[in-house]
């Protein structure tokens, strides 16, 4: 089933137009990467769908609904729900007060606990951190706190935008796993990563973005092996 579908998406800001047509789709269950180097309008078409930005033209069907003409409040209630760059956690706020502020849409207050249950059970760590606040948390800690964040919102699509940044690559391996871990308990991903050989091994299907319109997609598999990937991102 096709769970978000994007035709002719255009988008930017202001005078300033940065994606082009666009259009993808990402089926339910899968993990999706988009990939491409810094300035190629990766994260405008993350915050585009979820509504931080408005498109000029196009359209974002997600669940067959058209959802570009909604504020972002009424785009994460339906289940599209964002980890932007840099986490953006409350940095004076504790773990579990982070935690908290994730549930607070009334549809998903009535599975805060079970939710909570289940991101301990993922990312024990934040646990034992439960009552630490956030500023004092490693960079891997804070980045497993805002995926935990997210989780708490009943994301039926899980949009993450550079989970690996800034973190050694021990940490990278360990935010991938996790990753994966939510894909299998059937959580749709949507994956924005510089890392794209890591990207290109863990997702299904990968859109490569060059200056703001999709320069190739395909089975991830497929890209690891194309000579532009290899030269172009891969420094082979």
């Amino acid at each position: 089933m096709k769970l978000l579908e994007i035709n002719k998406l255009n988008s930017g800001y202001g005078d300033v137009q940065v994606l082009k047509d666009i259009s993808l789709t990402i089926e339910q269950g899968e993990i999706v990467s988009i990939v491409g180097a810094n300035g190629a309008g990766k994260t405008t078409l993350m915050k585009t769908i979820s509504g931080q930005i408005h498109a000029y033209s196009g359209e974002i069907l997600f669940m067959g609904e058209q959802v570009e003409h909604l504020p972002a409040h009424k785009i994460a209630a339906k289940g599209i729900i964002q980890v932007p760059e840099g986490r953006k956690l409350f940095p004076f706020m504790t773990v579990y007060e982070n935690l908290l502020i994730g549930s607070t849409m009334k549809h998903v207050r009535k599975s805060r606990q079970k939710n909570l249950e289940y991101i301990f059970d993922l990312l024990p760590r934040l646990k034992e951190r439960g009552n630490q606040v956030a500023s004092t948390l490693s960079g891997g800690e804070q980045q497993m706190l805002a995926i935990g964040r997210a989780l708490m919102e009943n994301p039926k699509i899980l949009m993450l935008d550079e989970p690996s940044l800034g973190l050694s690559p021990l940490l990278v391996g360990t935010v991938f796993e996790i990753i994966e871990t939510i894909s299998k308990a059937g959580t749709t991903v949507m994956l924005v990563e510089q890392n794209v050989k890591r990207a290109l091994k863990l997702s299904k299907r990968t859109y490569v973005l060059e200056n703001g319109i999709i320069a190739m997609e395909g089975d991830s598999s497929q890209l690891i092996d194309d000579p532009h990937i290899k030269k172009a991102y891969l420094g082979l």
